[in-house]
Parts: structure tokens; sequence; C-alpha cells
């Protein structure tokens, strides 16, 4: 493929909140549609799509930009149309399955975007674009946390994002949420009490117009904050430094699988954007050094529900690696 056309495929992505948008406007059984694709079938896709190792970090970003910004820029949407079926239909089995459809998507594209986004100059419009996307899905702390925290003490255990060997995602994720929080509040207090205000009074306002738009608004964010700590607890788990050690490619996980390589933009090339956060995702490289996930981040989202597996797998990969375990 030429270098004009290295984007064509990370258009797959879109896929993920056009189908969920889709099938929220046509209501009813529809809406249990995307989880099936995403949770059922990709899983079972990325195996057979395999691996790629090939990079083109010099590539043209012109398109790939446009692709991150519409992924960012979707998650409102999306929100506003969850909303406007609850007005229609209310709390049901199928408006319940449509919250969780959009919170898979605002999850697994909106934050990823999000995150890239966030990584641009403070107050431009992407920075701007990657505010809204966060406040869409109740997480406005993200950036300041991720960028002034997690990037500072990643796979160290004073990083709230990097989770031990042993210690499973449920649990994970039950500390690591207000743990951000206070990381956030302790790095810019004055920025993070604003983000809290402001999604108070949205709350606040939602529950006014009626039980049911909150708990559509909740239900979707909840949804979509797991799978961005879900991410987070892959990324590093059991990949440790000390207070001292210098950084390297061995402290995060990789997975080259081209499904989720191409759909989440890049993501699970994790270490090359840690070794340089300002790196755009299109121009993230390989590490050979770097530990590999066993399957991509489709198949590992089940995998990782069954710590006992989850926690087996990942020390067999990291003694490949030639890593302690």
């Amino acid at each position: 493929m030429s270098e004009r056309w290295t984007w064509v495929p990370h258009l797959w992505g879109l896929f993920t909140p056009a189908f969920t948008l889709l099938c929220l406007v046509l209501g009813g059984p529809w809406m249990v549609a995307p989880l099936l694709v995403f949770l059922g079938f990709y899983p079972l896709l990325e195996v057979v799509l395999g691996q790629s190792s090939t990079t083109r970090p010099l590539q043209e970003g012109r398109a790939h930009d446009i692709i991150v910004h519409l992924h960012a820029i979707a998650v409102p949407i999306l929100l506003a149309v969850l909303l406007w079926r609850i007005s229609l239909d209310g709390l049901t089995f199928f408006t319940g399955l449509g919250m969780a459809s959009a919170g898979l998507s605002n999850g697994a594209s909106g934050i990823v975007a999000a995150h890239e986004l966030g990584h641009r100059r403070p107050r431009s419009k992407s920075w701007w674009t990657a505010r809204l996307t966060l406040f869409s899905v109740l997480y406005l702390h993200f950036t300041t946390e991720h960028n002034h925290t997690h990037h500072r003490h990643w796979a160290r255990d004073v990083d709230p994002t990097s989770s031990p060997w042993g210690r499973s995602v449920y649990v994970h994720v039950l500390q690591t949420i207000p743990r951000q929080v206070k990381g956030a509040y302790r790095a810019r207090p004055v920025d993070t009490r604003r983000a809290l205000t402001v999604e108070a009074l949205f709350l606040g306002s939602l529950a006014y117009a009626g039980l049911p738009y909150l708990a559509a608004y909740l239900g979707q964010a909840a949804v979509a904050i797991y799978l961005l700590e879900f991410v987070n607890y892959l990324q590093h788990h059991g990949l440790r430094r000390g207070d001292d050690e210098r950084a390297n490619a061995t402290h995060a996980w990789e997975s080259r699988h081209r499904l989720s390589r191409w759909t989440l933009m890049e993501l699970p090339l994790h270490p090359s954007h840690h070794l340089k956060a300002s790196t755009p995702y299109q121009r993230l490289d390989v590490h050979d050094e770097s530990p590999q996930l066993p399957l991509g981040y489709y198949g590992m989202f089940w995998v990782a529900l069954v710590p006992p597996l989850f926690g087996r797998l990942l020390k067999k990969q990291a003694k490949a690696a030639g890593l302690q375990a």
C-alpha cells in the first residue's frame, strides 16, 4: 500500500460509532447488535486477521487527524441520540442494551480519541474537542491525571493506573477511579475542581429533566469508563519499575493484532506512546523488546474477566520476553 493510502484501514474504526448510532436510531432489538458484533464477533475476527509488525512512522497525518477528530465528535452525538431514544421509549430492556452499546462505542472509540487529542496543545481546538468527549462520559479529570501523573509514573507503584501481578480487573477498577480523581486534584486542583463542578451541575440538570435521562447518561458513562480502565489495566499489568529506574519499552504491553490496531487507532502500540507522548498515533512504532499480549484487545477483554487465566497467560508472555514474572 502506498504511503498516501496507509490511513484507509483505520477507517474501519469509524464503523464502531456509525453502526452504534444506526442501531440506536432503529431502536428495539437492534440496540443489542453492537454488543454482539464488538464483543462477540470481533474477538474471533481478530484471531483470523492475525498480527502485523508493519508500521510507517513517517506517514502523512492529515487523513489520520480527521479520523481521530471524527471519533471524538461521535461521542456527544451518540449521547444525544441515546437521550432522544430514552425520550421516546423510556427505560426498557432494549434501551438498557442501548445504554451499554453507546457506552461500548464511547469507550472503545471516543475515549481513545480523547486520549490522543488530550496530548495536543492545551486550549487548542483539538484539546477542547477532547474535553467535550470526556465530559460526555463523566471523565473530565482524565486528561489532567493522565498527562501529569500517569505519564510521569507509569509502571511504578505510585501510579494508580498500573496494576501489580495478582490484582484482578474488578479490584483494579474499584481502586483506580478514586485514586485517579485524587491524582488529578493534586496535579491541578483548580482545574479538577472546575471539572467536577461542571459534571455535578450537568448531572443535576439531567435529574431535573427526568431520572431516565440521568440513568441513561450514567449507564453509558459507566460502560465507557470500565473500558478505559480495562485498557489501563491491560497496558501495564505486572510490569513494574523502581522510583529511580528509567522507563523503557519493557514497561508496557504491546499488541500487534491488526484488528485492534486498525479500529483502536494504534492504541495497542502502547510502549511507543509512552516513550514519546506527543507522538501522533499514526506514527507509533513497534518495539521488539516489549512484552507481547497473547491476544488483541478484543480477545483480552474476555480473558481479563477470568483473573487466574489472565494472570497465567501474561506471566507466560512476560517470561518469554525475558522479564521477571
